[in-house]
Order: C-alpha cells, then structure tokens, then sequence
C-alpha cells in the first residue's frame, strides 16, 4: 500500500478534490483542517463518494507530522499562517507540495488578478518559511478543483511541476500520475513557479470568457 499523503486545507475545493482522485488510487488520505471536526466530516464524505478509499480526518498539525508528502492546499491569505502554525509539525525529510496562488481575491481583489510575492512566488515563500530540511515543490496550479471533485469527468490535462531537487520532483510527479488523465511535467527549478503560478488567473479569465473549466496541455514532449 502506497505511504499515506496529508492534504493540509483538505477541506476546501481543491483539496477535497485531490482527496477523492488520489483515494481512488489506494492512496492512504489524511485530510487536515483548522478544525478537526471539519476535517473529520470531510473525511466522512469522501469515504461515502469513494467506499475503497482510506480517509481519515485531522487538524492540520496532527495531519502533517506523519506524513513524508504534504499538500498545501489553503488560499494564499492563509500561506503564512498555516505554516507558522505548521513549523512544530513539520520535520527534515518531509516534502511539501505547494499548490498556492497569489490571487489578488486574497485582499477582496480580482480572482483575475495576481499579487507580487517578494520571495518571487508563493512557492518559494513557502520554502523559506518551512523548516530546515523540508523542501518544497510547487505544481497543482491549473488543475480545476470542480472537475477534480466531478468523477464521472474523464481529465485530460498537463500538471506544471517546480522543484529544486530532481529526485522531490519525481516523486511528486509519481503522485499526480497516479490519478488518471493527469501528466506531471517538469518544469526546471523552484524559481519557475512564479510564472506558473501566473497561468490561474489568466485560466481563471479563460473560464469566465467561455464558461468552461479549461486546463494546460503542453505539446511536443513525450510522455516522461
């Protein structure tokens, strides 16, 4: 059985989705919340969506010390704060998945919009922020939390993957590939996540345009 992956603001959309996805693969599902009385309903309803799947529910801290990959799952107004909070949880060897984005719907902006990150991108203000030892790899970016939760919806997209170790980003792109219809694609060093970081505003005004839930395929690469 795979190692079971925590997924830290499980209980919002795209966790939740990623929850139902990476269950249906046999993957071991700790899903982590502020609240762990929310984390435990949500865990209780991804049990009754996928019956094979294992999902347990905790608070964030409890969620994320037991686990050798993390998924960051919160809107980038609670970045920061969650990992403080996380700072006495986290422990070297442990990997970080950082999905955030720094929509300016953060400060009551435009989802369309984006906020300047002086680190250079979310991803790598959550690298500086985690523990000595934890390293970070930013992807899940342009994937939409609505057809992640849809299973009858067959995906089809591409997954951008930043990292600064070869072998972090291996495994994380193992992980995404485990959900069908998903391919990882690397895409160089942590650095580059504050262009990728850049396409969910403009799929976001993609979406509105054309009412879709629109993705990112990259063309010309055999699959990896």
């Amino acid at each position: 059985m795979p190692a079971p992956v925590s997924i830290i603001g499980g209980t919002g959309a795209l966790g939740f989705g990623l929850a139902l996805r990476l269950g249906q693969t046999g993957t071991p599902i700790v899903i982590g919340s502020r609240d762990a009385a929310r984390a435990v309903e949500a865990a209780q309803r991804a049990q009754d969506r996928v019956p094979a799947g294992s999902f347990t529910g905790l608070e964030n801290a409890e969620a994320a010390q037991g686990a050798e990959i993390a998924i960051l799952t919160v809107p980038f107004r609670s970045q920061s704060e969650t990992l403080t909070n996380l700072k006495g949880a986290l422990h070297e060897g442990q990997l970080v998945l950082d999905s955030t984005v720094p929509l300016a719907a953060a400060v009551s902006g435009k989802a369309t919009r984006s906020l300047g990150v002086w680190q250079g991108s979310a991803a790598q203000q959550a690298q500086e922020m985690v523990p000595d030892g934890v390293r970070v790899v930013s992807a899940l970016h342009t994937v939409s939390a609505a057809l992640l939760t849809d299973l009858d919806h067959q995906l089809d997209e591409d997954v951008l993957v930043c990292g600064d170790g070869r072998e972090d980003k291996t495994r994380i792109i193992e992980l995404v590939e485990r959900i069908r219809g998903l391919r990882a694609v690397d895409c160089g060093r942590l650095e580059m996540a504050r262009i990728a970081e850049q396409l969910t505003p403009l799929l976001i005004s993609i979406n509105i345009r054309h009412k879709t839930h629109a993705g990112i395929k990259i063309t010309g690469l055999e699959h990896q």
